[in-house]
């Protein structure tokens, strides 16, 4: 349990700063992303003004394009910098005239390729290939511009892999600082629970003693007066308190988490068949009816008294908590590589929200009825510990809040 704890409180942490900085990532590429295209329509914008206007990108001495005109804002330098090239296309799709004197890689056949397939798409811009496009109208047609976005592309890639690459080596750092603090996180729960296990412990050797001269003074009262109707109920008080306090001390144990001593192979079957075996003559004797259906030949690696001790478990709250006149069935089965041991029985009305926190310690729907049959509210618990111990799973499904059936998945 405790070292459940230390990967959720590990798997905790990573979740948050995993939201973080994926966040982060995807806000910083999106919005370098945004801002590259946004000035690169600038650019478009500009050139599409100039072309509008008759105007020359490359002025001789007028100076006056930069001031008022298209290229205001922007860098002398911006005309030594940009590598475009223009396709003008008639109103029917044809091509009309391309102008390239401002880059030296496409050929007018290339460029009127690229044109069309712009046209084709119906987008007015966008990306194609390295380029950044934009399309108007122009003079009863269309103009397309295309402008060279090679560097600007190739500096949102390296941002996005230098990015990735920052916060995949955070998310590493993060783990390990995680991995190593986490132990002092739980320090004060551990110390808590070993308080509280040590006291169960201290506890429940103290109350053996006098619960056995108790137990030991009431069998003597019973040899002499054995209808007596409080001697009785001595008796059945105090094996309900020594039940308790065994089931204190096991579940104590199994919180420990300690490994098996020792996996051995053996047979399912035979193991449930011997818990099993006194089970129809006890629904007899309260009036429920029983069947089982244990397949032959199913053989798991593990504990075989902790699963023993599991079908107990399971069986003696099917016995506690059936209705009246109620049935119960228990069923040993091959599912896939795994067992499965279900334990069906009907009972009176439980919330189906309610099902989930059954194999909380001392939970109990109904606490009259749990008063009624002497049950502790941790024989659950138990099983689930058990189970998990196995490397094994339990669960419980209601369809209709009137039967409950346990589910143990062990391992083959």
């Amino acid at each position: 349990m405790l070292k459940k704890m230390r990967w959720r409180f590990i798997a905790l942490a990573m979740a948050a700063f995993a939201t973080v900085v994926l966040a982060l990532l995807l806000a910083s590429n999106l919005l370098n992303y945004y801002m590259t295209a946004r000035q690169q329509d600038e650019t478009l914008q500009m050139l599409y003004e100039l072309e509008s206007s008759d105007l020359p990108f490359f002025p001789a001495e007028d100076i006056r394009i930069f001031k008022g005109g298209p290229l205001e804002g922007f860098s002398a330098e911006v005309r030594y910098m940009t590598r475009f090239f223009t396709v003008y296309c008639r109103a029917d799709g044809s091509v009309a005239g391309v102008g390239h004197d401002h880059i030296a890689s496409i050929s007018p056949e290339e460029a009127a390729a690229f044109a069309a397939d712009i046209l084709a798409s119906g987008k007015t811009k966008g990306y194609y290939q390295n380029y950044r496009y934009l399309k108007a109208a122009y003079a009863g047609g269309h103009m397309l511009i295309f402008l060279n976005s090679e560097r600007e592309l190739r500096a949102v890639r390296s941002l996005l892999l230098i990015s990735c690459a920052v916060s995949a080596a955070s998310l590493a750092a993060v783990f390990l600082l995680a991995l190593l603090l986490s132990g002092r996180a739980v320090r004060p729960y551990v110390q808590n629970l070993a308080m509280q296990k040590r006291f169960i412990t201290d506890a429940s050797h103290e109350l053996k003693t006098p619960l056995t001269a108790i137990a030991t003074s009431a069998d003597v009262l019973a040899m002499e007066q054995a209808d007596n109707e409080w001697v009785q109920n001595i008796q059945t008080q105090t094996e309900r308190l020594s039940r308790l306090i065994n089931d204190l001390i096991a579940l104590s144990r199994l919180d420990e988490a300690q490994p098996l001593p020792q996996k051995t192979e053996y047979s399912l079957s035979e193991a449930v068949w011997e818990v099993a075996e006194p089970m129809s003559a006890l629904c007899r004797a309260r009036g429920f009816a029983y069947t089982q259906n244990i397949e032959d030949d199913i053989t798991v690696s593990g504990d075989r008294q902790a699963v023993q001790q599991i079908v107990s478990l399971l069986l003696d709250n099917a016995l506690k908590y059936t209705n009246s006149g109620g049935s119960i069935s228990l069923t040993v089965a091959k599912a896939a590589k795994k067992a499965e041991i279900t334990v069906f029985n009907t009972c009176e009305y439980i919330d189906p929200a309610e099902t989930a926190r059954l194999f909380e310690r001392f939970y109990r729907p109904d606490t009259s009825r749990s008063k009624q049959t002497g049950g502790s509210g941790i024989g659950l618990s138990i099983a689930k510990a058990a189970a998990e111990a196995q490397g094994g799973k339990i669960r419980v499904e209601t369809t209709d809040g009137l039967s409950l059936a346990f589910i143990v998945t062990l391992p083959r």
